[in-house]
């Protein structure tokens, strides 16, 4: 996502300069930021050493290891989430989570999705208005964007892997579906068939070419596949993943420069991130510096769970398994 994101917005600036600029600052202030190193301050895990690749002072993109968290930011309420399929609750949550690693070199990459079934401590939270939330022992990892937003996520990432996340990336799963509608859809194969009143979701096994709003469906399914637990959904979320890069890599945008306006404008006006990342440039960028990564050198796995003791419908980290993962991240 993040490579054909940057490397679609490349394009976009090329057909936004023809356009005398236009283009350009539309898709830039589309983009909407938040300071996460401003609201977190200095207590977090340090940063990774940066040692310069052979290769650094050939070219100006970036090539140290990055640590990247992604969100996918799940609305239900309001008229065009109704439209696609939302339940009746309200608010935003989060989902998805994924912490997204790319290596020195930037030539692979692993992405390790956190269920948000997972009970964790929950630490104390800047408000956006002032004051804090009191830390919070055995809650949802969920939970943490639903009482502090994206920097309590951030805090609460960092807590339970003792990981420093270069940057923040939420993907609203509205605009999730925008993207897919202006790709023209998605292709994607079930191994067994769906049937999920929540998600209003139902698929035959097999493949299937999906319109926005059905892969916004698949997405959201839980209850109607396996045994209705969340980490049944995050491998449909991580098989969607690669069916949407997969569309993006085959779809030649650049032969239709208003087909990939609307790609550039569907992404830029899902996307909410930290402040290094809130710029047409800055994406331009870290999307290049992919343009060495290929879609079997990027590794998708599960922060290895359990069952918890204390709720049979939740699940706590597998130790020493979950620390020896986020260890080899750092």
């Amino acid at each position: 996502m993040l490579k054909a994101a940057g490397l679609t917005l490349a394009g976009v600036l090329v057909a936004g300069a023809a356009a005398g600029g236009w283009a350009y600052w539309h898709l830039n202030g589309n983009i909407k930021s938040v300071d996460i190193d401003q609201a977190l301050g200095d207590d977090r895990p340090a940063k990774a050493t940066v040692t310069p690749s052979p290769s650094a002072s050939e070219s100006p993109l970036p090539t140290e290891a990055l640590n990247i968290l992604v969100l996918g930011s799940d609305s239900r309420s309001g008229k065009e989430n109704q439209a696609l399929g939302g339940g009746d609750s309200t608010g935003a949550r989060s989902d998805t989570a994924m912490v997204v690693h790319l290596d020195a070199g930037r030539t692979e990459a692993t992405v390790v999705s956190i269920p948000r079934d997972t009970l964790v401590t929950r630490p104390s939270c800047p408000l956006e208005g002032g004051g804090s939330t009191a830390v919070a022992y055995g809650a949802m990892f969920n939970s943490a964007y639903s009482v502090g937003g994206p920097a309590c996520a951030v805090k609460t990432v960092e807590s339970i892997t003792n990981v420093r996340m270069d940057h923040y990336i939420e993907i609203d799963f509205s605009g999730f579906a925008k993207l897919v509608n202006a790709l023209g859809g998605v292709t994607v194969t079930t191994d067994e068939d769906i049937d999920d009143s929540s998600s209003h979701l139902t698929l035959k096994a097999g493949t299937h070419h999906l319109n926005g709003k059905q892969a916004l469906a698949l997405a959201r399914t839980r209850h109607g596949i396996g045994d209705g637990s969340d980490l049944d959904r995050i491998g449909l979320q991580q098989k969607l993943v690669k069916a949407l890069l997969e569309q993006i890599a085959s779809t030649n945008l650049l032969t239709s420069p208003a087909q990939l306006y609307k790609v550039a404008d569907a992404i830029t006006g899902s996307l909410t991130t930290d402040t290094g990342l809130d710029s047409l440039s800055e994406l331009m960028s870290l999307g290049q510096s992919l343009k060495g990564l290929s879609a079997d050198q990027v590794k998708t796995v599960m922060m290895p769970v359990v069952q918890a003791p204390s709720n049979h419908n939740r699940v706590v980290a597998q130790e020493p398994e979950a620390s020896r993962l986020w260890k080899s991240l750092r």
